[in-house]
């Protein structure tokens, strides 16, 4: 299993990324895929789901309206759109399998940075 994320770099408050997750080595269109995050010294917290053919897509409260999970089964990659950034969103942005929660292995993650 390979998990692959990138697309984190700093941005100002208010701005907007969009976060890529490459997989291998399972049946990425047969499964249901999540977003977490992960500040330092607190444990990894739950961003968005979609099950495996996207037509149901799940978020955190804090997310909602700013975020949008997608994901491309051709390409076996999953993304995140995350517009309108807070500082609060700063953090280590991995992809695992799971829809509500991660089931399976985090990737090593992208650092996203919102700051002024």
């Amino acid at each position: 299993v390979q998990l692959v994320e990138s697309g984190g770099r700093m941005v100002q408050p208010g701005g907007s990324l969009r976060l890529s997750c490459v997989v291998s080595g399972f049946t990425f269109s047969t499964s249901n895929m999540c977003w977490v995050r992960q500040v330092l010294g607190k444990g990894p917290e739950w961003v968005a789901g979609i099950n495996e053919g996207g037509e149901l897509r799940t978020y955190e409260a804090s997310v909602k309206g700013r975020f949008t999970i997608s994901r491309d089964n051709a390409k076996n990659t999953l993304y995140l759109e995350m517009n309108n950034l807070k500082s609060e969103d700063t953090a280590l942005y991995s992809c695992a399998k799971g829809l509500w929660s991660p089931t399976g292995p985090l990737g090593q993650g992208t650092q996203v940075t919102v700051s002024s």
